[in-house]
């Protein structure tokens, strides 16, 4: 039987994102909502809609019992996780399927692989991507971890095994340092996510963030659909995307994504992806990869006219890769600007009332958004509020395009970061090209 009514398990511009790919695809949405979402535009648009729980996440979008009871009493067929959340949780996965409800997402074993970075590097060195110098696995004692870190030479990256956003991450410049730089790394990722688990990586000097899409049929077969240039971060949160990359060549592009498309393809891997590398001195070097749709899913759709939520919801219905990598045309340039409510400069969080709304428009703007004058934004879930996207035909076209659409955004009653991109578009290194991810937090230093 084919997908008809799917839960889309998460909120705000992603469950937005899903509805209007399903309805696209004639197929009924069920939207699941904290009572702190309930006059949310995903709620509102939704043809069915649950409450499942109080405001805190915990018990809500991450209450797996609420989520699967919400899914038997709407009778929807299938669920969609979107990004965060619950999305690359395997058990969360493996719960849906034994409940005979179709998942929207990778096989459970594979996000549960790849959600783990030491089997996650593990197995994409045998799927042969290329990796960061570095320990084999798990770095248990001070004694190993100081062979290692001799072995491919200071300064090295302490990681967490488990989790990201720059937590258990520590930079050691030299051997005196490693002791005290580990333990508080094993600490920090005990208390973030209960695991103390840590490896260690060659740290690289002044890399770029660059990330290939893919999708598996679950079959054998992959494609990619190019590369995402992520490398304008703040605490390893990104800012700004771009695709294609400024750096890359058509060539290197093509080699690198058909590495990932055939690591992909003998993993018998199934649905979206992505593989993030960094990129310095025209090395790849594996850093994790992301069993789901990422934020910045749109550029990669901009400059492919391919529909990512679509194709997901396709291959868990069990149809094929509705194009060969044969099919994929890359043509133009797509940037996408992250919207948060907070202010733009000092990042605290700005959530409250919306007094005035109004989207940017015109030819190649696209604006992914909950928002709605009236509408407040509450203080529990993450700041992103938006996210502008544009394309142009070529890469200094399109950021012409991106000025003028930031100009036209109004949001007001909440501080955000519109300002901050609008400065971002003004930087001879944002507009040559010539940045890595080092380099917003210098810039953010020396601006004051």
């Amino acid at each position: 039987m084919p997908i008809t009514r799917i839960l889309i398990a998460n909120r705000g511009e992603i469950a937005l994102r899903i509805h209007r790919a399903a309805h696209e695809m004639g197929i009924e949405t069920v939207a699941v909502h904290s009572t702190a979402d309930a006059d949310a535009m995903h709620v509102r648009l939704a043809d069915h809609a649950v409450c499942i729980g109080p405001p805190a996440a915990g018990e809500s979008y991450l209450n797996i019992a609420n989520i699967i009871s919400a899914a038997e009493l709407s009778h929807a067929d299938a669920i969609h996780p979107g990004y965060g959340f619950l999305s690359e949780n395997a058990r969360f996965a493996e719960i849906v399927e034994a409940h005979e409800v179709i998942w929207i997402g990778p096989k459970p074993e594979h996000i549960r692989t790849m959600g783990d970075k030491v089997a996650a590097k593990k197995s994409a060195g045998e799927l042969g991507l290329p990796l960061v110098p570095g320990s084999d696995g798990a770095v248990e004692t001070i004694e190993e971890a100081k062979k290692v870190a001799a072995e491919i030479g200071y300064p090295v990256l302490v990681k967490a095994a488990s989790g990201g956003g720059g937590r258990g991450m520590k930079v050691v410049p030299e051997e005196g340092q490693l002791e005290s730089l580990m333990s508080q790394a094993k600490t920090e990722a005990k208390n973030a996510f209960g695991d103390d688990t840590v490896y260690i990586e060659k740290y690289l000097g002044n890399p770029r963030h660059i990330e290939f899409q893919i999708f598996g049929d679950g079959r054998g077969n992959a494609i990619h659909l190019g590369e995402r240039d992520c490398s304008l971060q703040r605490r390893h949160q990104k800012v700004l995307e771009e695709a294609p990359s400024p750096v890359l060549s058509q060539e290197e592009r093509m080699r690198m994504g058909g590495i990932c498309a055939d690591a992909m393809a003998k993993m018998g891997y199934r649905g979206a992806g992505t593989i993030e590398f960094l990129w310095e001195n025209g090395e790849f070097y594996f850093i994790e990869m992301n069993t789901r749709l990422q934020v910045e899913h749109p550029v990669t759709e901009a400059i492919t006219g391919v529909d990512l939520v679509r194709e997901q919801i396709r291959i868990a219905d069990g149809k094929d890769l509705s194009c060969s990598q044969d099919d994929i045309e890359f043509s133009g340039h797509a940037i996408e600007c992250r919207i948060n409510a907070e202010d733009p400069f000092t990042f605290a969080p700005s959530p409250g009332k919306i007094s005035h709304y109004h989207a940017a428009g015109g030819m190649h703007v696209r604006v992914d958004s909950g928002l709605y004058a009236g509408y407040s934004i509450p203080p529990y879930y993450d700041s992103m509020i938006a996210k502008l996207i544009v394309y142009g035909r070529t890469r200094e076209r399109c950021i012409m395009r991106l000025r003028r659409a930031l100009g036209e955004m109004v949001i007001e009653g909440v501080k955000t970061s519109i300002p901050l991109h609008q400065e971002l578009l003004e930087q001879d290194d944002v507009l040559s090209g010539d940045y890595s991810i080092k380099w917003l937090e210098d810039w953010l230093k020396t601006r004051g």
